[in-house]
């Protein structure tokens, strides 16, 4: 039996934007319900632990991002064939997570000199560190020429492609070095139900 599902989140890409991604590979309808923030007080008590992004399944609630877009992906066949691959994409999607840390605190800066000094170390030493691994990554698997792992569209893709727009907003062009992974990117985007997605999907902020 098709579960329904819901997944409850500001009208931002944000936490929540990885979930839609992966609804969207997967070609899974959902209720993508979006809140104003004028309107989130009056639902945060319905969640589990008064925040979101929040997935329903069936009505049953599932809260925090990354295991929201986990649960997604096994049920979809995103994470992984073996449990060799599935770590790999754990690892990926959680390197994703560290290669954006630094992004809130540089668009934070009320400073200029201190935010281009920030900047300045996050496109000169922190990016490169990830990218050029990453990178390495994706030449290693079939010349490039595919995914970050295994031969099918995983979780890690999406992270890395999801990404992206987070990074730009600590520097115009994260892959402009790395013109692989802006190709890698380049194809994701073009899997023509990604690219319906990015096509379709609510203007928003990120």
């Amino acid at each position: 039996m098709a579960h329904s599902y819901k997944l409850r989140y500001f009208n931002l890409q944000g936490r929540a934007e990885l979930a839609r991604l992966v609804f969207a590979a997967a070609g899974v309808e959902y209720e993508d319900v979006r809140y104003e923030f004028a309107d989130w007080p009056k639902h945060k008590a319905s969640t589990p632990f008064g925040q979101i992004p929040v997935l329903e399944v069936d009505g049953k609630p599932m809260a925090q991002s990354n295991a929201i877009a986990r649960y997604l992906a096994r049920e979809f066949g995103l994470a992984g064939k073996t449990a060799w691959d599935q770590g790999q994409v754990d690892m990926l999607v959680e390197t994703m997570m560290d290669i954006g840390a630094p992004v809130p605190k540089i668009r934070q800066c009320t400073d200029e000199d201190e935010k281009a000094k920030l900047k300045k170390s996050f496109a000169e030493e922190h990016l490169p560190h990830y990218m050029e691994a990453i990178q390495k990554i994706l030449e290693e698997n079939r010349e490039g020429k595919g995914f970050l792992v295994g031969d099918e569209l995983t979780l890690a893709d999406l992270a890395f492609m999801c990404g992206q727009d987070w990074l730009k907003l600590a520097m115009d062009n994260p892959l402009e070095k790395y013109p692989k992974l802006q190709e890698y990117v380049d194809r994701l985007a073009a899997i023509p139900k990604m690219a319906e997605w990015l096509k379709k999907r609510p203007k928003s902020e990120l």
